[in-house]
């Protein structure tokens, strides 16, 4: 498997969202899900990869976490 940030996907209650993705976005996450899924492993649907990402991303963002400490009401 190649080396992706992302390295599994955790099952959680889903909160169900409608957004609009680039084109260019949807190819990638198509792509990712392809290259996760490996030879002969399960499929992955891209759209399972969009929480994740988001939540690796908010967890590597400094100024995110010191804002969201600084502001407990959110």
């Amino acid at each position: 498997m190649a080396d992706l940030r992302l390295k599994s996907l955790i099952d959680d209650k889903p909160v169900k969202m409608q957004v609009e993705l680039p084109a260019s976005v949807h190819r990638d996450l198509e792509a990712y899900a392809a290259i996760m899924s490996g030879e002969g492993g399960d499929s992955i649907a891209p759209q399972r990869l969009i929480a994740p990402m988001l939540a690796k991303f908010m967890a590597s963002d400094r100024a995110f976490k010191k804002a969201k400490r600084a502001n407990k009401s959110v």
